[in-house]
């Protein structure tokens, strides 16, 4: 005899309770494992698991209890309303990022009119923004670059799966870009000082790639290379957007405002009220 849901449920949420974990997590599993939205779940509590949905709920407790964060464990995250598959070669997408989107449309809107602007995605990760932005604007030109082949790999399954047409470039920063020049560059590329390590959980280090997480300079090494390549880049009129540590706004500002001395650049504050992003209208 297996358990009900009620019961599994409430005994995985102790475990990970009792080892200081998000026991949160331990819905979005049941939701995953028995197929429920989460009001059917609560409809359904007293439902027995099958066989095989209680060996699986169990064996993804175990990953959870190890530190394993829910969306590695499911294989996904939801994104600006769209399920996006995830693993261990991709950062987990942030509503953060879905903030950086709506900024970066609404000022489009305002600089392009009605004209289908070339726009790329550097350091794409997932493929959250370029495929988001895709989908949001399906008149768009959308490129995607990441450095790493195996986070490409992730993206170009989630832009299949989402039905975004994007072309995936692989290469570092603005190297795979250098070929034409651009209208909009997003990116939200690594930006954690390696020297902030020790202030990050064990659920974050462990399991979401380095590569993407951290970065030299005090984690400005990426903004520093981005203001110095991307000059000749950008067309007129022209918008740049990134996303940033909450600590690094002015930081990040007076890169781009010495690279782009002419440009509207405004830091903007994301939902909970942290600098969060840089933006910068090149109009001439």
């Amino acid at each position: 005899m297996t358990e009900r849901i009620y019961e599994a449920q409430h005994r995985a949420f102790s475990l990970l309770e009792e080892k200081g974990l998000d026991a949160g997590a331990i819905r979005f599993l049941m939701e995953h494992i028995t197929g429920f939205s989460h009001a059917s779940l609560l409809a359904n509590m007293r439902t027995y698991l099958t066989e095989e949905q209680h060996h699986r709920f169990w064996q993804k407790v175990d990953e959870l209890l190890e530190g394993k964060p829910v969306q590695y464990v499911i294989g996904h995250e939801v994104f600006y309303g769209r399920t996006f598959q995830v693993n261990e070669n991709v950062l987990i997408p942030r509503p953060e990022t879905e903030e950086l989107i709506v900024e970066a449309l609404k000022r489009m809107k305002k600089l392009f009119g009605e004209s289908n602007p070339t726009v790329a995605d550097i350091g794409t990760g997932s493929g959250a923004i370029a495929i988001t932005m895709k989908l949001e604007s399906p008149q768009l030109e959308v490129t995607a670059t990441d450095i790493s082949e195996s986070a490409l790999r992730v993206a170009k399954q989630n832009a299949t799966e989402l039905g975004a047409a994007i072309d995936f470039k692989q290469g570092d920063l603005t190297e795979p870009l250098a070929h034409k020049t651009w209208d909009v560059v997003l990116s939200n590329p690594p930006y954690i000082a390696r020297s902030e390590a020790s202030e990050m959980t064990d659920t974050v280090l462990d399991y979401e790639p380095h590569r993407a997480l951290f970065a030299e300079e005090d984690g400005l090494y990426c903004y520093r290379k981005l203001a110095e390549q991307l000059p000749k880049l950008m067309n007129k009129p022209g918008l740049i957007g990134v996303e940033f540590g909450h600590a690094q706004g002015r930081a990040v500002y007076h890169l781009f405002s010495e690279s782009f001395p002419n440009a509207v650049i405004e830091t903007v504050k994301d939902i909970n009220g942290k600098d969060r992003m840089l933006f910068c209208e090149i109009r001439e």
